[in-house]
This record gives structure tokens, C-alpha cells and sequence, in this order.
């Protein structure tokens, strides 16, 4: 680890995190580029283990730390806001209780977020709108847990003025998505397969998108290095698609996760085999140190 996380230090000593910012379009247009080789870092939740996770300092603590894309999950208020949060329920993340659609915005606003480590910060509940405008211009925002807000996402998008900034994801076929939201498949907003590549349907479901999207990414998850034989596979990185891998625990990425980078000290062998098997966007609960690793192999700017 030594290795990498020296010149990440120097780098911040020398530069500032200032200089580790770029304007989104940049980010935009690596992201559309099938030739460019440069890997795409997404911040899960945010800097989760700095700031809350899915909050307004934690995509600003991402945003100066370098990352090109921060991921966050929508949940709906009782008023129809929507607003940041991954849990079905308040309790895990807020000092609030019950479900946040029991709840209107204003009523929201009176609970504070919690840290790591549960304890109460004087930070609030960002709406997604305060999320967006957060996020103008300067990083581009992953919707995980959004897609039962498609729309609505989209209207807050358009209003804000960051519809090329966004990424909306779900595991569903293609025909699906076409039949609840076809419109705005054509429109700028980005959409993204997950596709789990040991589930029997995984073959056809890349083959749907291949034949009628070419969506400009697939978020590939697998549990073993086996399925990565698996010829449907093989075919992703010709149809000018990039590739998302999470890096976030072992059952996403047979193991080649954070934690073998880092708390085994084994980066070759983490972050290493998910380059080395075409992953242009890496999904990490460490930026900064994956940022680094990427910086010391001239994979990220």
C-alpha cells in the first residue's frame, strides 16, 4: 500500500485539492469515449466514512478530493420531495424514526444526519435538488436506488440544468425500461444495466441492450472469476460500452474488492485484476486511495 498512498500524499502536499478538480464536461466526455483508457472513480455514497453518507459534504468532500462521480439514493417525502437517503427507514442515518414518506419536507428538515459511527452531526436531509445543484458542473452524480422515480428524478434534472450530469440504473430488461420510460432512453439523461453476470438471464439481458441501446456503461457484477469466461462478456468492451465494476465487497467482484487493495495489502490483485479485465469505472468506498493507485498507473488524470 506503501507504494501508491505516498505519491497520493505528496500529490496533496504539493498541489492542493484544488488542483485535483475538473469541470464535468471533461469528466463527460471521458465517459463517452470508447477509446479512452482513463478509469472513471465513483465514490459510493459519497465520502461516507469522512461525512454522512449521502449528504451535501459528502459530495463536496468528494468533489475536492478528485472523484469524478459521486452515487446516492432517493427516497420520496410524504410531499412529493425527493430527497438523499438509502434506507427504507430514517433510523440507520438520521435521528429520525420511521419512513421518510411519513413525512413531509418541512418535517424532515427537523432531523439531523448521523455520522459513521451513528452519532448526530448538524447536518440535514438534502433533497435531490439540493444534491444537483451541489453537483453543477463539477462531478457527475450515479442515481442508485432511483429508478421507482425515474420522472420525477428527470423533471429535477431538467430544472436544474443536469440532465448530462446524471447516471440512472436498474437491473431490468430492456423492454422494461422501454415500456415505463422509452422517451427519455433517447433523451441526454444516461441510463446503465446491472447485469449479474452468473444469473442465468445474463447472456440475453446484454444481448437486449446491446442490440437496441448500447447504453454508454454496464454495471457487471460476479461473485466468482468464472462467469468473466462467459462469451457475452467478452463482447462488451466492441460495442463501445464501458465497464463498471464495484469494488465495494467481495460478492460483487469475486473478491478482488477494497479491502484485498488495501486491508490485505494486495492492490495488484484488488484493483489491479479489475483493470487488467476492462474496468473503466471503478465504484470504491476508498477514492482517495484508488484515485492514487489509478494516478501512480497513469489511469486517471
Amino acid at each position: 500500500m506503501k507504494q501508491f498512498v505516498l505519491p497520493f500524499i505528496i500529490s496533496l502536499l504539493l498541489g492542493g485539492p484544488a488542483l485535483a478538480q475538473r469541470p464535468v464536461q471533461a469528466i463527460i466526455r471521458t465517459l463517452k469515449d470508447p477509446k479512452s483508457n482513463q478509469v472513471l472513480v465513483v465514490a459510493h455514497r459519497a465520502d461516507w466514512r469522512n461525512e454522512p453518507e449521502n449528504s451535501i459534504r459528502g459530495i463536496e468532500s468528494a468533489i475536492k478530493m478528485g472523484v469524478d462521480m459521486v452515487e446516492i439514493d432517493l427516497k420520496k417525502s410524504k410531499d412529493g420531495v425527493l430527497i438523499l437517503m438509502h434506507d427504507n427507514l430514517l433510523d440507520r442515518t438520521t435521528t429520525g424514526k420511521g419512513r421518510p414518506a411519513d413525512y413531509t419536507w418541512a418535517e424532515l428538515q427537523q432531523f439531523t444526519l448521523k455520522n459513521q459511527h451513528g452519532g448526530p452531526t448538524r447536518q440535514r436531509i438534502a433533497s435531490f435538488e439540493q444534491c444537483m445543484l451541489a453537483a453543477k458542473g463539477r462531478v457527475m452524480v450515479n442515481i442508485d436506488k432511483g429508478y421507482d422515480y425515474f420522472q420525477e428524478a428527470y423533471d429535477v434534472l431538467v430544472k436544474t440544468g443536469t440532465v448530462d450530469h446524471a447516471v440512472i440504473k436498474s437491473a431490468y430488461p430492456y423492454e422494461k425500461v422501454k415500456a415505463e420510460h422509452g422517451a427519455l432512453l433517447t433523451s441526454q439523461l444516461l441510463y446503465m444495466p446491472i447485469v449479474d453476470l452468473h444469473k442465468p438471464e445474463a447472456a440475453a439481458l446484454l444481448r437486449e441492450y446491446e442490440t437496441k441501446l448500447r447504453p454508454v456503461a454496464y454495471e457487471l457484477n460476479f461473485p466468482t472469476d468464472s462467469v468473466l469466461l462467459h462469451s457475452a462478456y467478452q463482447t462488451i468492451p466492441t460495442t463501445g460500452s464501458k465497464i463498471w465494476y464495484n469494488s465495494l465487497w467481495a460478492s460483487l467482484d469475486a473478491g478482488h474488492d477494497d479491502e484485498r487493495s488495501l486491508e490485505e495489502n494486495q492492490p495488484a490483485d484488488g484493483w489491479g485484476w479489475l483493470l487488467a479485465h476492462g474496468a473503466t469505472l471503478i465504484q470504491t468506498d476508498r477514492p482517495a486511495e484508488l484515485l492514487a493507485y489509478l494516478r501512480q498507473h497513469k489511469r486517471h488524470r
